[in-house]
């Protein structure tokens, strides 16, 4: 049903908030929205300001959330949410591949820090409950594969962001140590936006942190053999263009070998020397899906 009298940005507008923001706004809105950028050729007009806002009040330099006070104040995100429904495809292919590379982190990030406030207190379902942490992301059913959010004017997933966007589109396999999905075994949450800039500097930042947590990294000399995350079993080949190695790390299968060749960057020497000398085996270890949330007695005091 169609009303003359009502302007089309107020439906627009009402429609957005009604439906809680998961929809795409009209090619027109868009433009409208967007226009000094797409004039720019560059977006970089794009601002990330919510985001930036979120991460420096709910997010502390452990990466731990605050999602209760997010979600009493989740409005603080919708500015960002609204700049990447409407974020032109077209601005966005002119950007250089650090930049999208670090739009693409930033939005998944994001949007997994919307998906778990809109739940919390997450509340356990049925089979994941027998499995998983109570808290866990895991008890929220399609959570990655079934749940759409409006991004460059379409919809996806959180797994198609991703592996269809950032998995398939760039040979960055550092990705993964900057990707959070809200779990005490996955990287730590930044409290600040990727930046093209400096992207290689914060992805060898996480890298370290990463690999500094005994969760995600230990040498038991004592029965040789390394322990590492199981992130390194699950994207193992994203490692392979870039760090595979017939040379080293023998007696080791081909994406084990790239995964201890990227490993052994971020290491101390008498570390990098094991990796690189010795006989061991490789145990992945049991990944803690345990909610990455802030103490409620910090949360409360901040």
């Amino acid at each position: 049903m169609k009303k003359r009298t009502i302007p089309a940005a107020a439906v627009v507008a009402a429609a957005t908030v009604l439906l809680g923001g998961f929809i795409a706004l009209p090619l027109d809105s868009r433009r409208l929205l967007y226009a000094e950028a797409e004039r720019a050729g560059t977006g970089r007009e794009f601002t990330y300001e919510g985001y930036v806002k979120a991460l420096k009040a709910y997010v502390d330099d452990r990466g731990l959330v605050d999602y209760k006070g997010l979600k009493e104040n989740i409005e603080v995100l919708h500015a960002f949410f609204d700049e990447l429904r409407g974020l032109d495809p077209k601005v966005l292919a002119k950007w250089t591949d650090k930049e999208k590379i670090a739009f693409w982190i930033n939005a998944y990030n994001a949007y997994t820090l919307k998906c778990i406030a809109l739940h919390y207190p997450i509340k356990p379902t049925f089979p994941a409950r027998l499995k998983y942490p109570k808290n866990s992301i895991r008890q929220i059913r399609g959570v990655w594969t079934i749940l759409e959010f409006p991004i460059i004017g379409t919809r996806m997933t959180l797994d198609e962001m991703e592996h269809k966007r950032l998995r398939k589109k760039f040979n960055e396999p550092r990705i993964h140590m900057a990707l959070v999905c809200a779990a005490i075994s996955c990287p730590p949450l930044r409290n600040e936006r990727y930046v093209a800039e400096t992207l290689d500097e914060q992805f060898d930042d996480q890298t370290r942190r990463f690999l500094a947590r005994r969760g995600n990294f230990y040498i038991d000399r004592e029965d040789n053999i390394v322990h590492m995350s199981s992130t390194f079993k699950w994207f193992g080949k994203d490692f392979v263009k870039t760090y595979g190695t017939d040379e080293e790390f023998a007696g080791h299968r081909e994406r084990q070998r790239a995964v201890l060749k990227f490993i052994s960057g971020y290491l101390e020497d008498e570390d990098r020397l094991y990796l690189a000398e010795k006989k061991y085996k490789i145990r992945y270890l049991d990944y803690d899906w345990t909610l990455n949330e802030q103490p409620a007695e910090k949360a409360a005091a901040e």
